[in-house]
């Protein structure tokens, strides 16, 4: 009995002696936030190329994955030692692996930055013809208004002559330098690029050392906490892969349909730009709900300097493409990855959004989803230990519970 009240008391001091800690702790961080946040930049900036290489050893995984199995697989007729057709395939992925990144790297930068700069010095070239098409559609639009015509005109006038002279004095003599600073290498130009040389050196590593590296984080997980916690954590650590997994390299497929589908279509339209909108409208499409709207507004200012019909037309088309990819293409590729309310789709990207910028929008939703599932599974088993129900439609319009019947009264 002296022992059970020693041990009890001892718990309590332990317990009490933690949340002081955790305070001291959580004051010392709110008074020095500057300096924390200070300290965790510079460490993630020194620990950027090890960043770089495991978002790309993620992203490859399934090319890695795929490669490697159907490579064994082949072997396995040829040599009978294990250990050499696990070395042959493990090779064979990585090779597979490095040459998929660098064609799309390669490809992109080769279709972008010419198209982008041929881009600019077109719109400069043809950018008076242009704004006076604007000005005469304008003026048939409101010929029937001449007050309106007057107020608006003028206004347009000013801004176009504004904007003109913007891409003249500043934006297409800037285009040369900045190309040629990209080339001749600056210090922040350099740093990148190191990081990103040493971020494919990471992600090979990785790539080839996941499963060792996956056996030591569940070593770490099982020496810490209790059999049932850990095989818990397993678990919540295996349905978060499940969720961005699925996600990422599904919403990442689907952009690639439709800036393919975008390119196809404008091509057949007759738009001007096609590829360089056809690369916006793939990318920005990555960002759910917001993305093809996001696309959208600098491809039709491009298109509206050609033609404002055009540029209708296009809005129009975008929506159509939105409207396909959201209610067919994207249900049909990502299912039901995330099974995240319409509603906190929407709460997760002006989160996430708000606080990451555009990668915080593009991780919103699986990161949301998962939070939202381990609430949901929380709030259910709190439930199920009262003897209460789990479903929604029960607590609508309640009122109270009965204790001793548990009656729902509404």
């Amino acid at each position: 009995m002296k022992d059970f009240k020693y041990r009890s008391y001892v718990c309590l001091g332990v317990t009490a002696l933690a949340v002081i800690a955790l305070s001291i702790a959580f004051a010392f961080f709110i008074s020095r936030f500057e300096s924390v946040k200070g300290t965790i930049g510079l460490i993630l900036e020194i620990l950027m190329p090890v960043i770089y290489g495991a978002v790309l050893a993620y992203l490859l995984l399934p090319v890695y994955n795929k490669t490697r199995d159907m490579a064994a697989r082949m072997l396995n007729s040829v040599f009978h030692n294990k250990k050499t057709i696990r070395s042959i395939s493990r090779a064979l992925a990585t090779l597979v692996s490095l040459i998929f990144l660098f064609v799309i790297v390669i490809g992109l930068f080769s279709m972008i930055i010419p198209e982008i700069y041929t881009s600019i010095m077109g719109i400069q070239n043809n950018f008076g013809d242009n704004i006076n098409n604007i000005a005469l559609g304008l003026q048939k639009m409101f010929q029937d208004n001449p007050a309106f015509e007057k107020a608006i005109i003028p206004i347009y006038d000013q801004v176009a002559s504004r904007l003109q002279n913007w891409m003249a004095t500043d934006l297409v003599p800037n285009m040369s330098s900045l190309i040629g600073s990209l080339s001749s290498g600056l210090l922040s130009v350099v740093l990148v690029f190191k990081n990103i040389l040493i971020g494919v050196i990471v992600m090979v590593y990785i790539l080839n050392i996941k499963e060792t590296l996956s056996a030591q984080g569940k070593k770490i997980i099982y020496s810490i906490f209790s059999l049932k916690t850990a095989n818990q954590a397993i678990e919540e650590i295996r349905f978060v892969h499940r969720v961005f997994g699925g996600f990422i390299t599904g919403k990442l497929l689907d952009s690639l349909i439709i800036g393919i589908m975008c390119f196809v279509l404008l091509n057949a339209m007759k738009m001007p730009y096609v590829l360089l909108v056809s690369v916006i409208v793939g990318v920005t499409n990555v960002i759910p709900f917001f993305g093809p709207f996001i696309g959208a507004i600098p491809s039709a200012f491009l298109i509206l300097l050609v033609s404002p019909v055009k540029c209708l037309y296009f809005l129009i088309f975008i929506l159509l493409l939105q409207q396909f990819d959201g209610n067919i293409l994207g249900p049909k590729i990502l299912g039901q990855s995330t099974g995240l309310p319409s509603f906190w789709v929407l709460f997760s990207i002006l989160l996430f959004g708000g606080l990451f910028g555009f990668v915080g929008m593009i991780i919103a939703v699986p990161t949301f989803a998962v939070i939202y599932s381990v609430i949901t599974r929380l709030v259910n088993g709190s439930l199920s230990k009262k003897n209460l129900s789990l479903k929604t439609e029960d607590y609508l319009n309640l009122d109270r519970i009965e204790e001793e019947k548990k009656t729902y009264m509404k």
